[in-house]
Order: structure tokens, then sequence, then C-alpha cells
């Protein structure tokens, strides 16, 4: 079972986006490591997953497990479009060695209750007895996971573990912080009053540029801690999320190039100079 401090793993890319950087993940999983993390979401939002090809996202849970070779604990995010994707997924990521299984609301249609719950509860057989994970965050999929698919999904999936909750502000996430589920932050803005509320950890994309700050507020949670993170965060979002967080990461020592995978785009030079301006002043 997952627990405490994950980051939200960026992808690293090469040949403009289009092509994974294999000789990327083993600088960067020690970079992770080192920071005292206790595990990663691979191809979430901040991952780019949804974007990558089903063989792609194979590939990197892959390479992930390889890179951090028991060091810590990696969870597939496999959320796709189709059911026949998120459970093909879903069976990979069990069948090679993933410790956790999250997936996301298949985006674009706004399933009713009954296509929600036979889409989760398909994913989540196709990974048991793997821990499965539903990746709450409506503004990404579009709309909310009702309280009512998990109670139902309860009953029809006994892997099922947890939430990841990317919902804000409080009042939108604080109504997953369920007595039987084990609760993820993402906001880092709410990481302190989410643990405080009953939350076990955060799986935070911050902390894939800056594992360290959020190791910190999950190890010690406590409204300065919570005001710090989500300062940088808010910093960050002045930016392209994606390539900032890449750029930050190559300005910290670790091999990851700024490509993205279109439509997503890299930073301009302002944007650049801009962000490294931000980074100095830290």
């Amino acid at each position: 079972m997952l627990r405490g401090a994950l980051a939200a793993a960026i992808t690293p890319l090469r040949d403009g986006g289009t092509a994974l950087d294999t000789s990327a993940y083993g600088p960067y999983a020690d970079f992770l490591g080192a920071a005292g993390l206790d595990g990663i979401l691979a191809q979430g939002t901040a991952g780019e997953g949804i974007l990558l090809s089903r063989e792609e996202r194979t590939r990197a849970t892959e390479l992930w497990l390889a890179a951090a070779a028991g060091r810590f604990q990696v969870a597939a995010h496999c959320g796709a479009q189709t059911t026949a994707d998120t459970v093909a997924l879903a069976a990979h990521a069990a069948e090679a060695g993933a410790d956790a299984v999250a997936v996301i609301s298949p985006p674009y249609f706004a399933l009713d209750d009954l296509a929600l719950l036979e889409h989760l509860a398909a994913a989540a057989a196709a990974c048991a007895p793997l821990p499965f994970y539903v990746y709450e965050f409506e503004k990404a999929a579009g709309y909310a996971v009702p309280l009512e698919v998990l109670e139902a999904l309860r009953e029809l999936a006994p892997n099922l573990a947890g939430l990841k909750v990317s919902d804000a502000p409080f009042e939108a996430f604080s109504r997953y912080l369920i007595e039987w589920l084990d609760i993820f932050v993402g906001p880092e803005s709410l990481i302190h009053r989410g643990i405080a509320g009953g939350a076990i950890g955060a799986v935070s994309a911050l902390a894939a540029a800056f594992p360290e700050e959020v190791v910190a507020a999950v190890r010690e949670p406590s409204p300065a801690a919570e005001e710090r993170v989500g300062a940088l965060r808010a910093g960050l979002e002045r930016f392209p999320r994606h390539a900032a967080l890449k750029l930050v990461l190559a300005r910290r020592g670790v091999p990851v190039r700024e490509d993205v995978r279109a439509p997503l785009r890299g930073l301009t030079e302002p944007e650049r100079a801009g962000l490294v301006a931000w980074l100095d002043g830290l």
C-alpha cells in the first residue's frame, strides 16, 4: 500500500517530445530517491501520460521500475480514453511489478454513474490484487467521481485502496476524506489541511522537481510548510508547467530535456528567462 510523499513524476522525452528519453530515467530516479520520497506516480498529469501511446506507457512503466530498483514505490497511472486501453495498461502494470495502479475518469465524455462504475471496476479487476486508486481530478476529467460510485466500487473491487484527489479549494477536496479510503493530497497548498483531515500523504507535481520540499511538508505538516510548497507551486504555474518542471530539473543537475509532447508547448525565451530569474531568487 502506498504511503507518505510521492512525486507525480515527469516523463523524460527527447527529439522534440516525440520519443522517450530512456537514458534519463536512472539519473532522475537517483535524484528523487536521494530526497527521501516514498514513491512516484508515473505517467500521470505531470507525466503527460494521456498523450503517450499505449506502447510508450508500458515501456515507461518498465523503465521506472528498473530505475527505482526497489528504493521507492512505483504507482502507474493507467487512465486512458477507452476502457480497453485502461484495462490493458492496468494489467501490464501488475504483471511488470508496479506497486499500485491509479486511474483517472476518461475525459471528454461525461460518463454517467453506471458507465463510470463499470469502467473503474474493469480497471481494478485487471490489476487485482494490486492496490487500486481512483485519481479524482474534476478539472482534468471534466467531471467529478460521485461518492455513490465509490461506494458501489467498494463492493465490486476488493483491491480499491484509495484516491489521489487533485480538486481545490479545500471544500471540493474534503468531501473525499472518506474513512475507509486512503486519500492522497494533490494540491500542495492543501497538504497540511488534508493530512489534518485524515489524508495519509501527498502525490505532488511539485515533488517532481522539488522533492525535498514536499517530503518536508508531508513528514512535518504545518501551515508554514503548506504555505511554502503552495507558493512554490504558484510560482511554477506562471509558466507552461511541464516544460518548466523539466527546466528546473535540468538546472538542478538532472539530465532531463525540456522536450514535451505536443500539443503541450515549450518555454518561450522570455518565459525561460523569467523562470531562471525566479529560480535564482529562491
